[in-house]
């Protein structure tokens, strides 16, 4: 047998219940009740039936007897975004930019998981979903679904680790250099960056954004370096009492996400500093049940996940339609102005 004859969907038509049964030696018949659970299968049989329908990426529910599969009208949104925080905007972007063509998002969360995940897209592909959005945890690269699962998959916010998949995501370099900026027009000169942790590209893209902009005004990093640690409040309060110990004329502070900054805030009331009168502070992420709930509101920089949703939506769509893109396309983010940053006056 050839491998055409054993890999359809890779010349471009999903894999058939008769490729099934090809594949594994037997009749349809025998596929089909060794598939669906059915007496008179022997244990071996219905084990080299299940290697060939996962061989082939075939879902019984999905490409039922060897039809040619149609459009359902339908696309899955696979994330192992726990909370929800970053897989919500960008579905609510995907379904924005679908809504006008009348496709359906099914959500999945796979918790980070690997089993579930592989659980979750047999159940998806079993819906005879059209194509997949994958969104990830972190926006670091994340490994490949592959090439052979039928249908067209775009990566969101977390990129593909392989070239030939199509990924966009947020320009983290471009956002650290936009949170400077705003400092430094707000006539801020000791700027001191408190992120996460250091094993994130992300947190070392963010940094360097923020080390090249003040480089560009001849300023350098108050503290004398980048203070990496873990993703939360606690760390930004005991980082920013070092800072103040540093440098007790520290004016702004950069936190890589707004769980830092809340923690920074934090420290800085503790310590009598007033924001943005003394210190000002930006964030990053635009968590607003955190931003908003701030004391004084959090400015931060939204790394725009509608946008990729919608923008991730449409690349989708145009590789449903046989237009597929490749690479990692990057996008800006804004920036979100509230009370804890102000001009000194």
């Amino acid at each position: 047998m050839s491998v055409d004859e054993v890999a359809p969907h890779r010349r471009g038509r999903p894999p058939t219940l008769k490729d099934v049964a090809s594949m594994a030696g037997v009749s349809i018949a025998t596929a089909s009740k060794a598939l669906n659970n059915r007496q008179h299968v022997g244990a071996a049989t219905r084990q080299r039936v299940q290697s060939a329908a996962d061989a082939l990426n075939f879902s019984p529910n999905a490409l039922a007897q060897g039809m040619v599969a149609q459009r359902s009208g339908t696309v899955g949104l696979l994330t192992s975004d726990l909370v929800g925080r970053f897989s919500m905007p960008v579905l609510r972007g995907a379904e924005d930019a679908f809504g006008s063509e009348k496709m359906s998002v099914l959500l999945a969360d796979a918790r980070d998981d690997h089993i579930r995940q592989q659980h979750h897209l047999r159940a998806l592909l079993s819906r005879r979903v059209d194509g997949l959005i994958v969104v990830g945890a972190q926006p670091d690269p994340r490994p490949s679904l592959g090439q052979d699962l039928g249908v067209p998959v775009v990566y969101a916010y977390a990129p593909s680790d392989d070239p030939q998949d199509m990924s966009v995501v947020a320009d983290d370099v471009a956002g650290g250099r936009l949170a400077v900026d705003h400092l430094i027009r707000c006539g801020r000169r000791t700027i001191a960056h408190v992120t996460g942790d250091p094993t994130y590209g992300a947190s070392h893209d963010r940094a360097r954004g923020a080390v090249e902009r003040l480089a560009e005004e001849g300023l350098t990093l108050a503290g004398g370096e980048v203070m990496y640690d873990s993703w939360s409040e606690a760390w930004g309060r005991g980082a920013t009492r070092l800072l103040l110990d540093r440098e007790p004329a520290l004016d702004a502070v950069f936190a890589g996400s707004d769980q830092i900054a809340r923690g920074v805030l934090d420290a800085l009331l503790e310590a009598g500093k007033r924001v943005p009168e003394e210190v000002a502070v930006i964030g990053f992420d635009n968590w607003e049940v955190l931003a908003t709930g701030s004391r004084p509101p959090l400015t931060t920089i939204d790394p725009a996940l509608e946008n990729l949703g919608r923008v991730a939506a449409l690349r989708l769509a145009s590789a449903i339609e046989g237009r597929a893109g490749h690479g990692v396309e990057s996008y800006p983010c804004r920036l979100v102005t509230r009370s804890s940053t102000a001009p000194l006056h």
